[in-house]
C-alpha cells in the first residue's frame, strides 16, 4: 500500500475517532477467530457499513465460528439456519398456522426475524429456498401472503458456503451475490495459530464471545462511520474502476450500480475503523477486489475460469486487481 498523500495529511475532525465499540468490536472477534486479523477488520467492516457476508472457504476453517463471534459480539438476536436441499422458503420466512383457541391464523416468524441470521452452508439450499432472502437482505422486510413485514434494526445475514465443485451444491445466483456486501475466504491458519487452536480443550470457543456493544451503539456506530468524509476525487476514482470492470474483455458482466453504492460505504467504515475521518485512495485499492470480485461474472473465453462459482469469484478478484493497477490513482 503506498503511503498517504499529502493532501490527506490533515488532524482529525472532533468527534472523528477510533472509538472504543470498534476497537472492543474486533478484540472480541479476534479473541475467537484467531490469526486472522485481515479478515476480523473487513468483518467488522461489513457489519458498520450495514452490510451482508458471505464467507467461502472449505469446511472446517472456521467460517461459522466467525460468523458467530460477529453476532454475538453485539447483544441482539441471533438465528443459526443450517440451510439443506430439502428446506423451503417458509423454513426462512415463517408460516401461517391456524390456532384453535383464538380461532383465527397466526404468522409465526421464522429465523430471518431476527438481528443476525448466520445461514450456514447457504449454498445447499435449492435457488428457490436461497430466493427467500432476496427481499430481505435488499430492503430489510419480507412479503409473506399478501403482507409485508419489517425486520429488526439492525440486520446482517452472514453466509457461509462450501466450495462450488463440493458435492450438493446449487451456485448463488448473480443477484443474490449482488446482495453481499463483502465475499471473504479465511484459508487455513498459520502453524502457530493452529497451535493454539488445537490445543484449546473445548471446541465450542465461539459461545463465549462477549456482547461488547448493545444494538443501539451498533446503530450509532453505524451512522457514525456514515459521516466519514470521501473527497470527489475519490469517488470519482471508484467509478473509473467500475466503468473498467463494464468494458473489460475478460468480464461479461460489470459492477453495478448496487455494487458502487456498497464500495463507498465499505471504504467509509475502513477509514473509520482506522481512526480517520476521512477516506484514501488506499481504501479503495484494498477493499475493491473483495466488494467486487463476486460480482463481476468472468467471461469463458478470458481462459481464466471455469463455469464453476468458486473459480469465477477468484478470477473475479484477480482481475479487478488488474483494473486497479490500471487506473489513476487521485493525488
Amino acid at each position: 500500500m503506498s503511503s498517504r498523500p499529502a493532501a490527506y495529511d490533515m488532524p482529525v475532525e472532533p468527534g472523528i475517532v477510533r472509538t472504543p465499540p470498534f476497537r472492543e468490536l474486533e478484540a472480541a472477534i479476534a479473541q475467537t477467530v484467531r490469526g486472522k486479523a485481515e479478515v476480523v477488520r473487513l468483518s467488522l467492516v461489513c457489519l458498520l457499513a450495514r452490510g451482508h457476508l458471505l464467507l467461502e472457504d472449505v469446511p472446517g476453517v472456521g467460517k461459522t465460528t466467525l460468523a458467530q463471534a460477529i453476532a454475538r459480539a453485539v447483544d441482539g438476536s441471533f438465528h443459526r439456519l443450517q440451510f439443506t436441499s430439502d428446506m423451503l422458503p417458509s423454513d426462512v420466512l415463517g408460516v401461517t398456522v391456524y390456532n384453535s383457541h383464538s380461532e383465527e391464523f397466526e404468522f409465526k416468524p421464522g429465523p430471518v426475524f431476527a438481528n443476525f441470521l448466520l445461514a450456514d452452508e447457504i449454498n445447499r439450499a435449492t435457488p428457490k429456498t436461497q430466493s427467500a432472502l432476496l427481499e430481505a437482505m435488499n430492503e430489510q422486510q419480507v412479503s409473506v401472503e399478501g403482507r409485508t413485514l419489517q425486520l429488526p434494526d439492525p440486520f446482517m445475514v452472514i453466509a457461509t458456503q462450501n466450495p462450488a465443485e463440493h458435492h450438493g451444491t446449487y451456485p448463488l445466483p448473480e443477484s443474490q451475490l449482488d446482495r453481499f456486501l463483502l465475499r471473504l475466504s479465511i484459508g487455513y491458519p498459520e502453524r502457530l495459530s493452529e497451535r493454539e487452536i488445537i490445543r484449546q480443550p473445548d471446541t465450542r470457543h465461539s459461545v463465549a464471545t462477549p456482547a461488547v456493544i448493545s444494538q443501539q451503539q451498533l446503530l450509532e456506530a453505524q451512522e457514525f462511520v456514515a459521516q466519514v468524509r470521501v473527497d470527489p476525487a475519490i469517488v470519482d476514482y471508484m467509478l473509473s474502476v467500475v466503468e473498467k470492470t463494464r468494458t473489460h474483455e475478460g468480464l461479461s458482466l460489470g459492477v453495478s450500480p448496487r455494487g458502487s453504492q456498497a464500495l463507498y460505504r465499505a471504504v467509509q467504515a475502513l477509514a473509520a475503523v482506522e481512526g480517520r475521518s476521512w477516506a484514501l485512495p488506499d481504501d479503495v485499492k484494498r477493499l475493491a477486489p473483495k466488494v467486487f470480485g463476486h460480482r463481476v461474472m468472468v467471461a469463458a473465453r478470458s481462459g481464466l475460469v471455469s463455469r464453476r462459482q468458486s473459480a469465477g469469484a477468484a478470477a473475479g478478484e484477480r482481475i479487478i486487481e488488474e483494473i486497479l493497477a490500471t487506473v489513476e490513482v487521485p493525488l
